[in-house]
C-alpha cells in the first residue's frame, strides 16, 4: 500500500511539472504601449505573420471586411484628454479600435463597447462608433513580420506585413 501511495505520488509530481515546463509563451502577446507624454495608451494582441499572406481577397484579413485591428480580445485606445482623432472630436477615455483595411486607404473605428472579442459581433455595436476616419496606406519596403501599433504623441501608427496606416491625434484645446 505503501509502495502504492509513493508511485501515485511521483506520478502527480512527473504530470504537474511536464505541465508547467509545457506553459509556451502564447502566440499573439497581450501589448501595451503608451506614448512618450503617456496621453495615449494602446492594448492589443500582437498577431505575427508566420508565412501568412496578411492583407487582401487571399489574406487572413480582407479588404473592407472589419478587424480587430490585432488578436484575441478587440484593441482598446484610452485617451487621457480630449482629441481630435483624424480631425474627429473625441472625449477623454477608453475606446474599442476596429479598422477596414483597403488596398490604398482604411476606415479606422473608435467604438465605445469596449469587451470585445474580435470583430465578430461588430454590427450589432456598431451604433456605438464615435469616429470614423480614412487614412491612407504606406506600403512598407519589408515586410513587418509583428503587428505593431504605435502611439506617438501626435498619431497612431499601425504596421504589420506589407502595409502602415498612420492617424493623426491630437490633444483638443492646447
Amino acid at each position: 500500500m505503501k509502495n502504492l501511495l509513493l508511485a501515485i505520488a511521483l506520478l502527480f509530481t512527473t504530470v504537474s511539472m511536464a505541465q508547467a515546463q509545457d506553459k509556451k509563451p502564447p502566440m499573439s502577446p497581450k501589448i501595451t504601449a503608451e506614448s512618450p507624454d503617456k496621453n495615449i495608451k494602446v492594448v492589443y494582441g500582437q498577431p505575427s505573420k508566420r508565412g501568412r499572406v496578411i492583407f487582401g481577397e487571399n489574406g487572413l484579413e480582407k479588404y473592407g471586411k472589419v478587424w480587430r485591428t490585432g488578436a484575441n480580445e478587440a484593441t482598446e485606445v484610452t485617451f487621457k484628454s480630449d482629441v481630435m482623432f483624424g480631425g474627429k472630436m473625441v472625449k477623454a477615455g477608453t475606446y474599442t479600435l476596429f479598422t477596414i483595411p483597403g488596398e490604398k486607404e482604411w476606415s479606422v473605428l473608435l467604438n465605445s463597447t469596449l469587451g470585445q472579442w474580435g470583430a465578430y459581433d461588430y454590427d450589432k455595436i456598431k451604433g456605438s462608433d464615435v469616429a470614423m476616419v480614412k487614412v491612407p496606406v504606406s506600403m512598407n519596403k519589408t515586410p513587418i513580420e509583428k503587428l505593431t501599433i504605435t502611439p506617438a504623441n501626435s498619431s497612431i501608427a499601425i504596421a504589420w506585413d506589407n502595409m502602415t496606416v498612420s492617424v493623426p491625434v491630437m490633444k483638443h484645446g492646447s
